[in-house]
């Protein structure tokens, strides 16, 4: 079958958004390897369903070995991707982890392998991939975001919530950069799913247990009140689909109309209006400093 569509790369894609995102791009005609670690480990099962969806489906969906926490399999994936395919059209920034508990809890070390996997992994891919991307003058790099990085954000998720943060600042640097080689920039912005994401199930712990006790004392509970207040917050429609159905929609959209930043965030949490306010200001500066074709990419 002949692939009309783009060839995407997704990292974390062995579930949650990722999962569901890599299966949407397929389904779309994309041609998507999605990345995950571990493939002939932990995960060997996570890839077989994918194979096992390409075939039932009749997509193009490939499972990749990447860790984004090394450099050297992130080389050998975009390598292995551009020797099969000549190029990478479309590059998805998903892997990610979350921890909870009191921020004095957790160590320092806790926090750099946080901000690791959250932020200095989506550096490592970019070094790989936008290489092609920009000697071929067009491309896409979506970031998966959080709402935490603007809106309201309940306590005990610190640590999660300054990497993301740091991501994000890096993709709006990242998107005037890459403007003038022609590679596009979509920031998504996906607020608290409960549904259909392992973010709280499979969330991290602090290592400090003494003060994490010293914390219960006070905030009893806590963490369970946060995710049910966010259940209850969410409409009964709202899983995770909806972040894999909107980066699909961007996905396919012609080149030099995807959007810089789009929410997904059925509890509204804030984050979107303090997004505009935001966004305006750094269209507004560039403009000042006579920098605004840096807004779009130079076809």
């Amino acid at each position: 079958m002949e692939n009309t569509g783009n060839v995407v790369v997704i990292t974390g894609a062995s579930s949650g958004f990722g999962a569901l995102t890599a299966r949407a791009l397929a389904d779309a005609g994309n041609t998507v390897y999605a990345g995950m670690r571990e493939t002939k480990g932990r995960n060997a099962p996570r890839v077989q369903e994918a194979a096992q969806y390409a075939t039932d489906k009749g997509v193009d969906l490939r499972a990749i070995e990447l860790d984004v926490n090394s450099q050297e399999s992130v080389d050998e994936a975009v390598k292995q991707v551009e020797s099969e395919q000549g190029r990478i059209d479309v590059l998805i920034h998903n892997a990610g982890h979350m921890v909870t508990g009191p921020a004095e809890a957790f160590t320092p070390e806790q926090l750099a392998e946080l901000y690791n996997v959250n932020v200095l992994s989506t550096q490592r891919v970019n070094r790989a991939a936008l290489p092609g991307m920009r000697h071929r003058g067009r491309g896409l790099v979506v970031w998966v975001s959080s709402s935490s990085v603007k809106g309201g954000t309940p306590p005990y998720l610190a640590p999660y919530f300054a990497a993301k943060a740091g991501m994000d600042s890096l993709a709006v640097s990242y998107a005037a950069e890459l403007a003038r080689w022609g590679v596009e920039t979509s920031i998504v912005v996906p607020g608290s799913f409960t549904s259909g994401t392992n973010h709280f199930a499979h969330s991290g712990r602090p290592a400090d247990t003494a003060v994490e006790s010293e914390y219960e004392t006070k905030y009893a509970g806590l963490v369970e009140q946060v995710a049910g207040k966010l259940a209850a917050l969410a409409p009964e429609d709202a899983d995770a689909s909806l972040v894999a159905d909107e980066i699909t929609r961007i996905v396919s959209l012609p080149y030099g109309e995807r959007p810089y930043r789009v929410h997904i965030d059925p509890a509204d949490d804030g984050s979107e209006e303090v997004s505009e306010v935001a966004d305006r200001v750094r269209r507004d500066f560039l403009a000042r400093v006579e920098l605004d074709d840096l807004l779009a990419v130079t076809r």
